[in-house]
């Protein structure tokens, strides 16, 4: 929105030249969002305190747990509210790959968001099936994939790049569909997997949002990405700006919901944040380098896997409890040692995902 008003102003005014510029736009998207969510913070979680809107804990889960009981929850509507907003402030309005990546956030959130109100209106840690869950995620996300074919691009989308490998490209034709479904998907629900600790999964989403930011830069830039030998895509350079508002409000959210938090983010938001992520994957054309940019949503899900796997072949648990955080915690780790450890493995994995972009 900015950029539709200002820009067409440098005519006469070279300051407003800047708003050509993605970074200086990213960087606008990053403080909007981060002032936002510290300022509406607060009278955020009181309104969240006074309708009752508390954290119903599993029985099934670890007894330090129970203290967290009636901590306000759905705190994923301030996220939303502060990666919405600054992206239309600074993006182009123009380009479809922002409209994309705000649609499918907000498609996952009000998932996310009804599954939330019936735990909260049921009084336990119940909500949408998870054959409903599952559906209707789907459905956002075929949806997204579809608009994508329909775009009139100057490359293939469905054309899928291999990290590490300069010319291994594969061709997915129809399969790109329910590809971009199970990428979507997948990390929507790592992502909620992920989300039992304090802090635990908007620090990494910080990090993986972070990470991605280079990439749709890099991919939107015809001079870097020729030189680093990475996808063009036209247009998706744009995208940079609404992961800047992720960055901001993952940290803007994070001072409130470090350990001991003061409001979890609930479905709406950790669905959100995994769609949202995924994504931005997508239109950049690096789907698989999320599997390294979210290594840390991985391992989580994939010990969910293995556990559930494994007591139904065999009857016996590999893990402690899953997800992995929680075998950490019947281990006696402490949870702030957990998160702080977990942080600095994603922040390893993206390490290496970056890697990647100069050795091919």
């Amino acid at each position: 929105m900015l950029y539709h008003l200002l820009f067409p102003l440098s005519e006469d005014w070279a300051l407003f030249n800047v708003f050509r510029y993605i970074t200086f736009r990213t960087a606008g998207a990053v403080v909007t969002a981060l002032v936002m969510s510290l300022v509406l913070g607060p009278g955020f979680i009181r309104l969240l305190r006074r309708l009752s809107v508390g954290q119903n804990i599993r029985e099934v889960g670890p007894k330090t747990h129970l203290v967290k009981a009636g901590t306000p929850t759905m705190g994923g509507i301030l996220i939303l509210a502060a990666v919405v907003i600054p992206t239309m402030l600074w993006a182009r309005l123009d380009n479809a790959f922002v409209w994309i990546a705000l649609l499918v956030t907000v498609g996952f959130g009000l998932i996310g968001f009804v599954d939330d109100y019936l735990k909260v209106r049921r009084g336990r840690n119940l909500g949408l099936t998870a054959r409903a869950k599952f559906l209707s995620q789907s459905l956002v996300a075929g949806i997204a994939a579809m608009a994508l074919l329909r775009l009139p691009l100057d490359f293939g989308p469905e054309l899928l790049n291999f990290p590490f490998f300069k010319q291994l490209i594969l061709p997915l034709g129809w399969v790109y569909i329910p590809f971009v479904m199970l990428v979507m998907v997948g990390s929507s629900n790592a992502v909620n997997l992920t989300d039992g600790l304090d802090g635990l999964a908007i620090g990494a989403t910080l990090i993986a949002a972070s990470t991605y930011a280079l990439f749709t830069y890099i991919a939107g830039n015809s001079i870097a990405a020729g030189y680093l030998q990475v996808a063009y895509v036209p247009g998706v350079g744009e995208v940079t700006i609404f992961c800047g508002a992720l960055v901001g409000a993952s940290l803007g959210f994070l001072w409130f919901n470090c350990h001991p938090a003061e409001v979890i983010m609930g479905d709406v938001g950790s669905l959100a944040l995994g769609g949202a992520i995924a994504t931005v994957a997508v239109l950049c054309r690096q789907e698989l380098l999320l599997l390294l940019v979210g290594g840390l949503f991985v391992l989580e899900a994939l010990s969910v896997i293995i556990q559930v796997a494994s007591f139904k072949l065999r009857g016996k648990r590999v893990f402690r409890m899953a997800p992995l955080h929680h075998h950490f915690e019947l281990g006696g780790w402490a949870e702030p040692k957990i998160i702080v450890r977990f942080w600095v493995l994603s922040l390893l994995f993206a390490l290496v995902a970056i890697s990647s972009l100069k050795l091919r």
